[in-house]
């Protein structure tokens, strides 16, 4: 019997397998984009009364930034057992031109990052229970 395909965090994305999109808010009147939407507090100078209305983010970007971490992260993060250590990627969304942070997908060496290379978002298993599989958005380089 196969599991529930679930989010990890409702409402932070959509679960299309194909093209999965990071749901953020734009401010309707000076363009600014916010991510995660449930904790955008803030909003552009000049604008704090503006409408935010949700909208879906980019799906690629470019590699800023990326660590290898060799410790157990908080919760709610769920570490496997026995702790592998796992690659974060901090990637530029092309139209937003905001920087998001996601874990490096399932299969991707880190020895292969560069900087300023092509990524997308991906879905992919954050941990499983008894019942489901929870999925997260995580970052891979396009392929050429």
């Amino acid at each position: 019997m196969s599991k529930n395909r679930v989010p990890a965090i409702d409402g932070w994305f959509t679960m299309d397998p194909e093209e999965p999109r990071l749901l953020g808010l734009r401010d309707t009147e000076s363009g600014s984009y916010f991510f995660p939407k449930d904790v955008a507090v803030s909003r552009a100078p000049g604008y704090a009364t503006a409408p935010l209305e949700e909208t879906p983010l980019s799906r690629r970007g470019r590699l800023w930034s990326y660590t290898t971490n060799h410790y157990k992260a908080p919760e709610p993060y769920v570490s496997p057992d026995p702790f592998v250590p796992y690659t974060v990627a901090a990637v530029e969304l092309q139209e937003e031109r905001m920087v998001v942070l996601g874990q490096l997908a399932a299969g991707v060496d880190p020895a292969c990052l560069e900087a300023g290379m092509e990524m997308e978002i991906v879905l992919d298993t954050l941990y499983e229970d008894d019942e489901n599989e929870y999925l997260v958005w995580k970052w891979k380089p396009v392929e050429a």
